[in-house]
């Protein structure tokens, strides 16, 4: 028996299902379901045509099809939901397939992502940015279609200058903000300005100090402990440090507030200048709000936010709230125009936050995000209790605790089970690891897992914990306790 579906039903033009052979019609569909998903042509979220439809085209019983999509739903190939009719699953294969050998392949293409950095995308509220959007053009004034100007669009900056004075304490007038296209844009421009060298915590983004390097500007790391960083270890020498102070990354925790105030007076006495990532600040948990070290003096710090964890990283719009100094310098550096981000989009992001838009979505994000961390805490409670969690008051990951040795092999269980996740030890500062203190033996790494927990769908989440949980380490066994001395023997 050999059928052929329209292609347009299904996947798109020219890429027809074919039913061949004989034996069982349910099982022949079936496999050439599995197959298109396996080769692709059936790419996750797909929707399929309605069981009646597919029967019509296939000269099926609807029955046979139905059965068919609903063994298929069972055995995660597809996914059914009310209303949104039947869909290739977004993880499409079992995560540990019975009798198929674990591959390169499956460990370089992961099921499962919990690396920290990205919230999922499917929550964008497209709804209201759309209603902004159609705002925001009706309104838009002519020169907005005309050159950018390089500071950015004044109607976003005064929005701004209001939103994180309330919600982060921000001293700024909106001439002091100047629009980027997000941190690392900031800290390009930045390092033009001020030059180097730099401190920085011993944990970080590689990215965040290859950046700095690749722009002339070389890092030293500041240690951390749990109180944030050590900023006792500033020295003049240093031009500019950087500080995630709200939510130390990844490590988790405030700076203390005498370390806060000690970093200030720092930048006085040198110079200095202080270069804040404010990279989560309105996400957190279960303490209050700690605002912005920018507010203690505006003319010392910069102040790096942007809309890559509230919003999304594709609308590629971040600000920087400077020293009157540094204003036109860092203008200067951007050039003559606007070369990055969109004047609409600049427009649209300043009725969403004058309209009350932008406050709701970052209520509903941090439910969101408080209600993953606490199945992130239950599942480790129930199955891996001997693995401390720290970093959860606050922002989008957390950080597990594992015994001495064990993260590169907790990293790569994970990977055999299709889990992305990454060790702590891959945000540690090159020239940190033979740190030492006060003349001590050098501090050991940390053992550990970075986990991020915004980035999943809601259906793939709990499988995500699962595979969490299945490449943790064991409870260490414990360490044998040396034999007692035995009383000489008699003569």
């Amino acid at each position: 028996m050999n059928s052929w579906v329209n292609s347009a039903e299904i996947l798109g033009s020219d890429l027809p299902l074919e039913l061949s052979g004989t034996g069982n019609r349910r099982a022949l569909l079936m496999d050439a379901l599995r197959e298109a998903v396996r080769s692709g042509r059936l790419a996750p979220g797909t929707r399929l045509p309605p069981y009646r439809s597919l029967a019509a085209d296939l000269g099926l019983a609807r029955n046979t099809v139905a059965d068919a999509y609903a063994e298929l739903v069972a055995e995660g190939w597809l996914a059914a939901r009310q209303g949104s009719g039947t869909r290739v699953a977004e993880r499409a294969a079992p995560v540990t397939p019975v009798h198929r050998p674990r591959t390169p392949e499956r460990v370089a293409r992961p099921v499962h992502d919990l690396v920290q950095g990205q919230p999922d995308p499917s929550v964008f509220p497209r709804t209201a940015w759309l209603a902004s959007a159609r705002r925001a053009l009706a309104a838009a004034p002519d020169d907005a279609f005309g050159p950018g100007d390089p500071h950015g669009r004044p109607e976003l900056r005064r929005a701004l200058a209001g939103y994180l004075a309330r919600v982060r304490g921000v001293r700024a007038a909106p001439d002091r903000i100047v629009l980027c296209s997000g941190a690392a844009h900031g800290l390009r421009l930045l390092a033009e300005v001020v030059g180097g060298p730099w401190a920085a915590e011993e944990y970080g983004l590689p990215f965040h100090r290859e950046l700095l390097a690749s722009h002339g500007v070389g890092t030293r790391p500041l240690g951390v402990d749990a109180d944030g960083a050590r900023v006792d270890g500033l020295t003049r020498h240093d031009r500019a440090v950087l500080l995630t102070p709200a939510h130390q990354f990844p490590t988790g925790g405030p700076l203390h507030p005498e370390r806060r105030a000690a970093v200030v007076d720092w930048a006085r006495a040198t110079g200095g200048l202080v270069v804040e990532d404010d990279y989560d600040g309105e996400f957190r948990y279960d303490r209050q709000p700690v605002g912005a070290v920018q507010g203690l003096d505006p003319e010392h710090v910069v102040l790096l936010g942007s809309v890559s964890k509230s919003l999304s990283p594709a609308l590629r719009i971040g600000w920087m709230v400077l020293p009157q100094r540094l204003v036109g310098p860092v203008v200067a550096a951007k050039g003559e125009r606007e070369p990055f981000s969109s004047a609409t989009e600049q427009l649209t992001l300043a009725d969403f936050i004058e309209s009350g838009a932008y406050d709701r979505q970052v209520r509903r994000m941090r439910q969101r995000h408080r209600r993953r961390r606490d199945q992130l805490v239950a599942a480790l409670h129930a199955r891996a209790p001997h693995v401390r969690v720290t970093g959860i008051a606050a922002g989008l990951h957390a950080v597990l605790e594992l015994p001495p040795g064990t993260e590169r092999s907790a990293v790569r269980a994970a990977a055999w089970q299709g889990l992305a996740v990454e060790g702590l030890g891959d945000y540690l500062h090159p020239g940190a690891e033979h740190r030492t203190v006060a003349g001590a033996s050098p501090v050991p790494h940390r053992d550990g897992l970075v986990v991020g927990y915004a980035t999943p769908a809601e259906s793939a989440y709990p499988e995500a914990l699962d595979a969490l949980c299945r490449s943790l380490p064991p409870v260490s066994p414990p360490v044998p306790a040396p034999a007692a001395p035995q009383p000489p023997a008699a003569p």
